[in-house]
């Protein structure tokens, strides 16, 4: 294990965290350039493994591998120092723009941003659940039965997700647990994989918020859009804490600030309890991809070799992409102007067929808004 400085890894995740706007894929490019690239604190092997092997964790993978890289070079007072550090910047910018866009004298620009940027968010659903169709069908294998099976669980998760809310987390455990099933049928099946229920708290309060935001979590298998639905349910149906449109800013905030889409969280508890309210989802939510990296870390890599888990994560993750494309249909019926239909339109065209980003098509979508507002 190199052992760096603290405040090296300080300075270094917290810029990460300050600069990491697109989501995983530029979080990952970061880590990648930090810790292999320039510093040569990690082989290109290491790194790799430890992609892996987030990936086969629920939980917001990109933060779980800067959790896990921090680890290798300071243990676990590494580990979470540079966990904070890549979290924090961008949960500071994501409270201050909810505080701006939930409060009920907002100007019309700030309303009318929100409702161009959450127009768009729809889109962004369907962009985020095709990038991750290919990488998860080279996993399924060439056996017939195996691309039957991904196809049945993608099905199932996409309905899921439309029709089912708060049940979409048991949908994914019980694909994944099929998948490993029908992959040790007839050899060993001494397995067991831990069925968490997806029920709402009982009562509400902080109580409620920190439900939620442990679901959020510890079950977000495939992503952090697999659990748009299941927050929704929650925050704008169950608790009444919010509207739908108010939704629809939580996500596209989540995803024009630095950090995982998992940050969404916190403007749910922001209007739920204030900011008690969103720093409390925050800790609850990130505290379980801590506690797996901290205390799994010497045998995370044993797991990227484990059938049974490669299995699972075959089930579940192809049922988290068909809840990620099935989410569309909720945030979609949520818009209620027609302008909002059109931005969606032209966000789609932006993401799918000119490969623009993200980060993009939702600044652009909220530029159209205020320009809607205020003409």
């Amino acid at each position: 294990m190199t052992r760096v400085g603290l405040g090296t890894i300080a300075r270094e995740w917290g810029r990460i965290g300050c600069v990491g706007f697109g989501g995983p894929p530029a979080h990952i490019a970061l880590l990648r350039d930090l810790c292999v690239t320039r510093r040569g604190w990690l082989t290109e092997r290491e790194f790799e493994d430890g992609v892996a092997v987030t990936n086969l964790l629920p939980g917001p993978a990109s933060t779980q591998l800067a959790i896990l890289c921090a680890w290798r070079l300071r243990g676990v007072t590494g580990a979470v120092l540079g966990g904070v550090c890549f979290i924090v910047p961008g949960l500071v910018l994501i409270l201050a723009l909810a505080a701006l866009f939930l409060a009920d004298d907002a100007p019309a620009w700030v309303l009318g941003a929100a409702a161009g940027a959450g127009a768009a968010v729809p889109a962004v659903a369907v962009h985020a659940a095709w990038g991750l169709v290919p990488g998860s069908r080279r996993r399924v294998g060439a056996r017939r039965s195996a691309r039957l099976r991904w196809a049945l669980h993608l099905v199932v998760g996409g309905v899921a997700a439309a029709i089912t809310g708060p049940w979409l987390v048991l949908v994914l455990l019980v694909a994944g647990a099929v998948e490993v099933g029908a992959r040790t049928s007839g050899g060993d099946r001494r397995t067991a994989w831990p069925v968490v229920l997806a029920l709402p708290a009982v009562g509400g309060g902080l109580g409620a918020v920190a439900w939620v935001a442990a679901k959020v979590g510890a079950l977000s298998y495939g992503g952090g859009f697999v659990i748009i639905p299941m927050m929704r349910q929650d925050a704008v149906h169950t608790y009444g804490w919010m509207t739908d449109a108010q939704f629809l800013n939580a996500v596209a905030l989540g995803q024009i600030t630095p950090g995982p889409v998992v940050q969404t969280v916190a403007v749910v508890g922001y209007a739920a309890a204030g900011l008690g309210g969103g720093l409390l989802a925050a800790f609850v939510a990130f505290a379980p991809s801590f506690a797996m990296v901290v205390a799994v870390g010497p045998r995370l890599e044993r797991l990227r070799d484990d059938a049974r888990a490669q299995a699972f994560l075959t089930g579940a993750g192809a049922a988290a992409i068909g809840a990620i494309g099935g989410s569309t249909v909720p945030l979609a019926w949520s818009l209620h102007q027609p302008w909002q239909f059109a931005v969606l339109g032209a966000a789609l065209l932006w993401l799918l067929a000119l490969k623009r980003g993200v980060v993009s098509a939702l600044l652009v979508s909220g530029a159209v808004g205020v320009l809607v507002a205020v003409l």
